[in-house]
């Protein structure tokens, strides 16, 4: 039937699973019945709060007849390998952002699924958060006319969370380019509409202590004429979530109190064995299941430049400044802050509404992301051919 939910399993029982769980458990579209995790105590946790079946590898998962969908939630770099495998088990896909690390394996993930004629859907990202989804809504109705530019900037201090040693190697997917950059893409994407077509960036890895991008300034290019501007710094000093209503990027208040404490964190460790650890104490069964939070989901600060009006995303509503007035649009009550994002693995799968977040559109955001790298690295704009 159209209303039962998906059987969900889980590939992968990290922090990214860790941040998702609060929307999955408050969603009654999907339902949790399985899980594929290496860890022992991962698997246990896993069947003490949801019971079901927990596997040790992916094929297990993949051969479960129970399960309709999988959500990838494992490191960037085993995306391609653990779709093979799902997809030709005929699962239908969630594949947590970005879509891959080279083009190459994002490209074999769009075919692979094809072929096996499974759904993907690239996210959880913040394109799905609701007050984009409502800003594209507002869009679309047509009274603002033509989106011609896009500003988008985030501060935060994602460079000095803890961090496995290969997050902080541009070329296995570490630093903030493949893990952020891919988000503000998603956003800018889905309001604007329409085909990028070059990029122009720059790029800072300022800290030799950790060895990758923390920054990055980029100008995306679109068809006639339109642009976007995306900032980015993990380097944790400025907080632009003051910009946000003091909210966070995972829709809780913020404790401004706590400036500086990813800092000390990871000042008390010593080794990147010691910093590794410290991660791993934050995923699924080594930490609590977080509260559900009050509020939406967001990325930074989003200024929308219409014909006739400019549309100023925030996590509450967006702000509206026209013509001749200005007005705020409150964002609609949600279950869930990522109830956008099962609401669309479920349409896609029972009613076939394809969300725009397929693994084509994963792709082209990937590329966005390298054609960031590749503008820094030679200094020129860099065109892109990926984009459909």
């Amino acid at each position: 039937m159209t209303s039962d939910p998906i059987r969900l399993g889980v590939a992968g029982l990290g922090r990214g699973f860790v941040l998702t769980l609060p929307s999955l458990l408050a969603d009654r579209r999907v339902e949790l019945v399985a899980c594929a995790a290496p860890r022992k105590e991962s698997r246990q946790a896993f069947l003490g709060q949801f019971g079901g079946r927990a596997y040790p590898s992916i094929e297990e998962l993949a051969s479960d007849p129970d399960v309709e969908a999988v959500y990838i939630a494992t490191p960037h770099q085993m995306h391609r390998e653990h779709t093979a495998v799902l997809a030709a088990g005929g699962k239908h896909l969630l594949i947590e952002k970005p879509l891959a690390i080279s083009i190459a394996d994002a490209t074999a993930i769009v075919e692979m699924a094809e072929r096996a004629g499974v759904i993907v859907i690239t996210g959880p990202s913040h394109s799905f958060d609701q007050p984009v989804q409502m800003a594209r809504e507002l869009i679309e109705a047509g009274q603002f006319g033509q989106v011609r530019m896009i500003h988008s900037l985030n501060y935060t201090d994602f460079l000095y969370r803890p961090r496995r040693p290969e997050e902080l190697v541009t070329e296995q997917g570490g630093g903030v380019v493949f893990s952020q950059a891919v988000h503000q893409v998603d956003v800018v994407r889905l309001l604007m509409g329409g085909t990028a077509l070059s990029v122009s960036a720059a790029t800072g890895a300022w800290d030799p202590a950790r060895p990758t991008e923390g920054a990055y300034a980029a100008l995306v290019q679109f068809d006639g004429g339109r642009f976007a501007n995306l900032v980015y710094s993990g380097y944790a000093h400025y907080d632009s979530d003051v910009l946000q209503d003091d909210i966070g990027e995972l829709g809780f208040p913020k404790d401004m109190t706590a400036y500086g404490g990813a800092r000390r964190a990871l000042a008390a460790v010593s080794t990147p064995g010691e910093e590794a650890a410290l991660k791993s104490g934050r995923t699924f069964g080594a930490v609590d299941t977080p509260p559900l939070a009050p509020g939406s989901e967001h990325f930074g600060p989003v200024i929308v430049s219409c014909d006739r009006a400019d549309l100023r995303l925030t996590p509450k509503g967006i702000e509206i400044w026209g013509d001749d007035r200005r007005e705020f649009v409150a964002t609609p009550a949600s279950p869930s802050p990522r109830a956008e994002v099962f609401g669309a693995l479920h349409d896609a799968i029972r009613i076939g509404r394809i969300p725009a977040q397929t693994g084509r559109w994963g792709r082209a955001s990937l590329e966005i992301c390298h054609a960031i790298l590749e503008s820094a690295r030679t200094g020129e704009r860099t065109g892109l051919r990926h984009q459909n």
